[in-house]
């Protein structure tokens, strides 16, 4: 049974909650990585990722350069046991439909991250090829709350004007 420390990432890059939103996206593209644990001292608080800056950051008109990440960052945090098993946390991933976890000890310290890609490439390939299949399975986009930015996507016209029904 292969255990996620087998296969995880160790060393990873962390935030501090107090670290501006563009700090984290230059450390997102200098690492080619689209999410990074937010720890406050060795404590997990949170992880931001490249959709928490878009859709809470950017999209809110939050400025990059001096927003914290604290006001971007997702709080509620799913994580693993890094003495767990491959196949019990693929499965967890599949079920919650997410691609990346913090990895913490029993200490709850982080200590690395994992991925599917990890899961995919350094674990068994059924594994890796079941959970990416449960992840990847569409989901209806939520347009409760549609704005002018959305144009057609959103039901609306691309220019944001309201649609006129043929009649």
């Amino acid at each position: 049974m292969t255990q996620v420390s087998q296969v995880m990432t160790r060393g990873v890059r962390t935030m501090s909650p107090r670290d501006t939103v563009q700090l984290a996206a230059q450390a997102m593209d200098e690492l080619n990585i689209g999410a990074v644990p937010v720890c406050d001292g060795e404590r997990l608080v949170g992880i931001v990722t490249d959709r928490d800056i878009t859709v809470r950051g950017v999209a809110q008109g939050r400025p990059a350069d001096r927003a914290p990440v604290s006001e971007v960052m997702t709080e509620e945090v799913c994580w693993c046991y890094e003495d767990q098993s491959i196949e019990e946390v693929a499965k967890e991933m599949s079920e919650i439909q997410i691609r990346r976890l913090p990895v913490v000890d029993r200490e709850k310290h982080l200590v690395g991250m994992v991925s599917l890609g990890d899961v995919a490439v350094k674990a068994d390939r059924i594994e890796g090829g079941d959970a990416l299949a449960d992840i990847s399975q569409p989901i209806e986009p939520d347009r409760s709350g549609t704005s002018a930015a959305s144009g057609a996507a959103g039901g609306g016209s691309a220019s944001g004007a309201p649609s006129r029904k043929p009649g």
